[in-house]
């Protein structure tokens, strides 16, 4: 069981705002590296990019390998940027870079390279000789290097290194030598003095195992001192070697060593922000073991479930939009899905219910101050104030109806769930109804003779984004519940005229975002891979559009003029599924257990992936498979283990898997996206149970909408 309090998690902030590298995700080359030579010089690379040591390192696993021959005529450059995540708030307070050193045989100063820096904009600073910080690097020992930022800026008064984005290690001097300098651990930080005080080793230190993993746990250190916790592995009696490192603020850490019957015992030290390492804790022991199926599922939805439990905004109680990321952006329609996960949480034992009651009535309430437009929220606001961030620009600064939606579909299946007569849930279940009648879903009507919803309004720009919300996508939502709501309710017709719309502006609209005629009229009718798509434009878009509007919505036997949903979500999903495996694009590791194209974090940034040649780009999103377990659960099934038992080194971490992986460009994501964790807890319950579904439909207001949309009743095709 989860604890009911947890830390603030500023501390990981504090050492994302200092670190340029620590370890890379991927095992061969460091993605966020570059690589450029003209001969006679040499400088190994693959793929254009820094080679990875697993060897040798100083914050484990590994660490950059800078392999280099200097000879007169030629040049060399190494950089290291900054990796790219979504809402990263690059400002360092730091004085200087530093980085760690090694090397097999020495090196004298005078043959190292020279750097120079660059900021977000491109500006440059001269490049600096090393030797000037460093006289020698003794053989098999590392060294710390610290250049003061202002040795590197110069005179420079156009480069901000506060806005830092890449160093670059160049050539410097030509001794016509092979060198293999190991770099690790690169920041930019303060110039701190060492203390003498004796650091004390974290405590509580405990271990269980799963089918190929540990997951640690201990108390966490208070104090800013804390850099990193570095985790120690013994195994078979052996020495203690390090193998990972966990940033300060998080005190959990997931070790995998194997699959099952694999036995290890553990220590942890901690890292100070001097440098200094304390003493090892206390032991604790763990082995892996055989899982089933049922156990498998348990362990992937409690691993997401930590997302929205322990790294949940400590002030508002809601969902960050990534991490790492920006600590006090809250996602509006993450966090109804966040709401949807508690429920499961709260099912499933993964927390009392007490603890969730708690937890509720915090992000009620906080709900209930946050700034509102005509009764909508924000797409984002700030987690200490409720106030909206404009993350999307100055029009962006007001409702936003489809995050709003989400959010409303997760409380009404709260307020179904939390059903006991005490003064908590009483008191849930009012707060979530003066909520949810308080959504002027006519008012985004925009006119009483309007066809469509419009998806944002704001207070100084009026409708000036201009945005209908038309299907086939993930806003199906929107227009069921603007329909049952019992206070401000639009017509049954605007179903059909805005959401299954056929009208020019509708058929334009669908045809926009995906490139296709093919159900540009809403209904589609088309077979792709032997699959008949009732419902869908083009071959059926990312996979969310079957999971956002479906984690409350129940689609099992609900038909309207045009399909039974559910069916026709498999259908989505399973095109999905063969598009992978057929693999049109050539891309690297796709196949029949590797495979999910959805909306995600990608190499270039973020994009909505689907099995079309033009949105298609080698990027897989476990969400999109994972979240699909209703639809496609043998499928589903071979991807949780490929991804788990295969992957898992570099996709899973301390809240399940990452957000995404492209194996044809060797990258994974740094973050964990709040949009993507709960689909796959939610979804898998829906498949497992149906609590969800069951909770949400069993709203009074569901009944009526339904009816008065004309949706019948039909023997599902779910599994």
């Amino acid at each position: 069981m989860l604890p009911a309090s947890h830390a603030r998690l500023g501390a990981q902030w504090e050492y994302d705002h200092h670190i340029v590298f620590d370890n890379s995700l991927t095992d061969s080359s460091y993605f966020y590296s570059r690589c450029v030579v003209k001969a006679p010089s040499q400088l190994r690379s693959l793929n254009g990019r820094l080679p990875v040591e697993h060897a040798i390192f100083h914050d484990p696993p590994n660490a950059l390998s800078l392999e280099f021959r200097s000879e007169r005529g030629g040049t060399w450059d190494a950089a290291v940027t900054l990796g790219k995540w979504r809402n990263r708030d690059i400002f360092f307070t730091g004085g200087s870079l530093s980085f760690w050193v090694y090397s097999q045989s020495p090196v004298n100063g005078a043959d190292l390279p020279s750097v120079y820096c660059e900021d977000i904009d491109s500006h440059r600073t001269a490049p600096i000789r090393l030797s000037r910080f460093i006289k020698k690097i003794p053989a098999q020992r590392w060294i710390r290097v610290d250049v003061p930022l202002r040795a590197i800026r110069g005179n420079s008064k156009t480069v901000d290194l506060r806005k830092f984005r890449t160093v670059h290690f160049i050539q410097g001097s030509t001794d016509h030598e092979r060198h293999q300098i190991i770099i690790d651990g690169i920041r930019i930080d303060r110039l701190y003095v060492t203390h003498g005080d004796t650091l004390q080793p974290p405590r509580g230190l405990s271990a269980l195992g799963y089918g190929a993993h540990i997951d640690l746990r201990w108390k966490p250190v208070a104090g800013e001192q804390v850099q990193y916790y570095k985790i120690f592995r013994s195994v078979d009696g052996g020495e203690f070697i390090p193998v990972g490192i966990q940033k300060a603020g998080i005190n959990r850490f997931a070790d995998f060593i194997g699959g099952p019957g694999s036995s290890a015992v553990y220590r942890i030290s901690l890292v100070s922000n001097d440098g200094r390492e304390s003493s090892l804790s206390d032991t604790c022991s763990a082995s892996t073991r055989a899982m089933s199926d049922e156990e498998l599922l348990s362990m992937v939805q409690e691993a997401s479930f930590r997302y929205y439990w322990e790294a949940a905004h400590p002030v508002a109680g809601l969902t960050r939009e990534n991490m790492p990321g920006d600590e006090d952006l809250i996602a509006t329609g993450a966090s109804g899905f966040g709401i949807m996960a508690l429920i499961v949480g709260t099912e499933r034992k993964f927390v009392s219910r007490a603890e969730a009651d708690e937890r509720l009535l915090k992000l009620l309430r906080f709900l209930e101050r946050a700034d509102r437009f005509h009764g909508a929220w924000a797409h984002f606001m700030d987690g200490r104030t409720g106030k909206v961030i404009p993350l999307f620009g100055k029009y962006d600064d007001g409702g936003d109806l489809v995050e709003t939606a989400f959010l409303v579909q997760g409380l009404l299946a709260a307020r179904k769930y939390f059903d006991r007569d005490t003064p908590a849930e009483q008191e849930i279940r009012s707060n979530i109804t003066r909520l949810w009648e308080a959504v002027e879903w006519d008012w985004y009507r925009r006119s009483t003779d309007s066809d469509f919803l419009f998806w944002h309004w704001s207070p100084d720009y009026a409708w000036h984004m201009n945005h209908p919300l038309v299907g086939w996508n993930e806003t199906m939502i929107v227009y069921l519940l603007a329909i049952a709501s019992p206070t401000h309710p639009v017509p049954a017709s605007l179903y059909y005229t805005g959401w299954a719309g056929q009208s020019e502006r509708a058929m334009k609209y669908r045809q926009g975002w995906s490139g296709s005629t093919e159900g540009n009229r809403y209904f589609n009718r088309n077979s792709y891979y032997g699959l008949r798509l009732e419902v869908g434009v083009g071959s059926g878009g990312p996979l969310f559009f079957t999971h956002y509007s479906f984690m409350g919505f129940d689609p099992q036997g609900k038909r309207d003029k045009y399909t039974e949903y559910f069916g026709n979500n498999r259908n989505l999903a399973l095109i999905n599924h063969a598009y992978c495996t057929d693999n049109p694009g050539h891309y690297a590791g796709y196949g029949d257990s590797c495979w999910g194209l959805t909306a995600s974090d990608d190499p270039w940034g973020y994009g909505a992936h689907d099995p079309t040649p033009r949105n298609d780009n080698g990027t897989i999103t476990p969400t999109g498979a994972l979240s699909s377990f209703p639809y496609t659960p043998v499928e589903s099934m071979k991807a949780l283990k490929h991804f788990y038992y295969d992957l898992g080194r570099q996709l899973w971490g301390i809240y399940g898997f990452r957000d995404a992986f492209n194996p044809q460009q060797q990258w994974v994501a740094d973050i964990t996206m709040g949009l993507d964790q709960a689909p796959i807890i939610v979804m898998i319950e829906n498949y497992r149970s149906g609590l969800v579904w069951k909770n949400f439909m069993g709203n009074p207001e569901i009944p009526g909408m339904l009816k008065a949309i004309g949706f019948v009743e039909e023997p599902s095709h779910s599994h």
